[in-house]
């Protein structure tokens, strides 16, 4: 199977992140970035898929400046055949704009299955890769913790509030990927020494209209420190009129 996979590089969610002087975007200063978690499930499902099926094509998309193609290496290193990086000097706030760039790239590649993250961690819109289906013209299934595609068809187990759903669909279709699907193995010492030797193509991105922009950001405020009533039952009395009073929870 030809499989394209599109992911994005985010900062690794342990950070400690701060406000940019800018006041709209996060200080990158000493932050680690890697592969969003959600596209390296996708990463790894679409390895998974063409391994089994004894060959194929794995293609890995990513959009932004030139510190993605570390990611597009690292998916490679995992075992991709080859990268894209469509280049833009940053990854704008507008899921349909990222959504436009990469569906003008996919749409004449012929691939039988297009795969994302379920949303990106950074700003977990979860726009992108519906967007996309929507633009390619191609049936979506999101959110799917299991996945199985053969004869041209897929299968995709969907987790629901206190259940789950099974749905089929044909191919070619946009699958974004929960976690349950698989997670991404660690790259070789052999895979990264052949990923330096895979193509990796750059060429502008050709975006849609920006129309979503971010004005300003805010760090949630820090927790109030706790503090101790009382031990026992002797202290139940005033923790109950505090809960009323200042926490007005009760």
């Amino acid at each position: 199977m030809k499989i394209a996979v599109c992911i994005k590089r985010t900062p690794d969610s342990e950070s400690r992140f701060r406000i940019a002087a800018s006041g709209a975007t996060i200080d990158e200063t000493g932050l680690k970035y890697d592969i969003d978690d959600f596209a390296g499930y996708a990463v790894e499902a679409a390895l998974q898929i063409n391994e089994k099926s004894g060959g194929g094509e794995t293609v890995i998309f990513a959009l932004g400046p030139d510190t993605v193609q570390e990611s597009l290496r690292k998916a490679m290193s995992m075992g991709a055949d080859r990268a894209v990086h469509l280049k833009a000097d940053a990854v704008p706030a507008d899921g349909i704009a990222i959504a436009k760039a990469l569906a003008a790239e996919l749409g004449g590649g012929g691939f039988d299955l297009i795969l994302f993250g379920k949303h990106s961690f950074d700003s977990s819109s979860g726009i992108v890769g519906t967007a996309t289906a929507e633009l390619l013209g191609l049936p979506c299934v999101t959110s799917v913790s299991a996945l199985h595609v053969a004869g041209g068809t897929g299968t995709a187990r969907r987790e629901l509030e206190g259940a789950a759903e099974l749905v089929s669909f044909a191919l070619p279709a946009v699958v974004t990927i929960d976690e349950g699907v698989a997670r991404p193995r660690y790259p070789s010492l052999k895979g990264i020494m052949a990923a330096k030797k895979k193509p990796l193509v750059s060429r502008p991105a050709q975006l849609g209209p920006v129309r979503v922009t971010v004005q300003k950001m805010e760090l949630p405020p820090e927790r109030p420190a706790g503090r101790i009533i009382g031990e026992g039952v002797a202290a139940i009395p005033e923790l109950v009129r505090l809960l009323q009073t200042e926490a007005k929870v009760l």
